[in-house]
């Protein structure tokens, strides 16, 4: 069971609350209060997530979080069967009488999906396209019906009633990922869909600057390097360093007292090792290894000039 609390705290926090940031959150918080569920689309690293938790705390509702996977099914979301418990009684109490009595039951155990609908939990589905069509199908009677369907168990109740509270919040990346399922029409149909990209240098800076507790300037400096790497890389659905590169550059140099400074080489190391592997997938070269370390370090020092 993963039921967040100290943790969608600790997100709400690193929010950054621009204007833009601000204004899409009192967006999505109306669309969940008047009963429509939200999906945040949009490449990896682009912050969906993070969103997507410090939105549940706004409802001030216990939050559970599911991530997607291919191997994800029924009897996670809904629950199963878990065992068996025994009991039995033995009534001496006239001495000549003796009588047993001795029962044995199944233990039910409600699966994550089950346990925040039926509890009104806000649930936050994290790369519902990862896991297959055919398991998040369940979520049709949820959105449509209200009601969770309980096919596939012992139980005697063909279903449970939705809690009036119980929300939905989905992200996904796009289609052209490598393990993310095409998604039907009739859910996709259910939810609001609101693309999330990257944010521009200056934004990505203010929240680098916050994380990482760093000065601003600093912070311009890395994003801007991881900015200008993203713009080199031209293949196909591949997006470059995102902002998770950043603030591992500004945690690293801070942990390892590098100073944050385009010209120097071992900031310039440290920014290789972490950016590097995203950029040698983003570029075409005959040698990519040896492309991207030097578009890193140009991009290193072009930030000094």
């Amino acid at each position: 069971m993963t039921v967040l609390r100290n943790s969608i705290k600790k997100d709400s926090r690193a929010m950054i609350q621009d204007d833009e940031t601000k204004e899409l959150m009192t967006r999505s918080l109306h669309y969940l209060k008047l009963g429509y569920p939200v999906h945040f689309t949009g490449p990896s690293g682009a912050g969906k997530t993070s969103f997507a938790l410090a939105l549940a705390k706004r409802r001030k509702r216990p939050v559970m979080l599911i991530h997607g996977n291919h191997e994800l099914n029924n009897r996670d979301l809904i629950g199963d069967f878990t065992g068996y418990t025994s009991k039995k009684v033995v009534d001496q109490y006239i001495r000549s009488v003796y009588k047993k009595d001795e029962s044995v039951t199944e233990t039910w155990r409600d699966g994550r999906l089950l346990e925040a609908a039926k509890n009104g939990y806000t649930l936050v589905y994290d790369e519902f396209t990862r896991s297959q069509p055919t398991t998040n199908n369940i979520f049709l009677s949820i959105l449509e019906e209200g009601v969770i369907p309980l096919y596939g168990t012992k139980l005697t109740e063909p279903f449970v009633k939705v809690h009036p509270e119980f929300s939905v919040i989905f992200t996904s990346n796009p289609a052209e990922y490598a393990g993310v399922y095409d998604t039907q029409d009739a859910l996709l149909d259910r939810m609001i869909t609101i693309p999330i990209d990257f944010m521009d240098s200056e934004r990505e800076a203010l929240i680098v600057s916050e994380k990482a507790d760093l000065v601003i300037e600093e912070a311009k400096t890395i994003t801007s390097i991881v900015s200008h790497l993203r713009e080199q890389c031209t293949k196909e659905n591949e997006h470059g360093p995102s902002l998770r590169a950043s603030l591992m550059i500004a945690r690293l140099a801070i942990e390892l007292d590098i100073p944050i400074d385009g010209g120097n080489e071992e900031f310039q190391r440290l920014c290789i090792d972490i950016t590097g592997n995203s950029m040698k997938r983003g570029i075409e070269a005959d040698n990519p290894r040896e492309k991207a370390e030097q578009l890193i370090i140009d991009a290193c020092e072009s930030v000094n000039r």
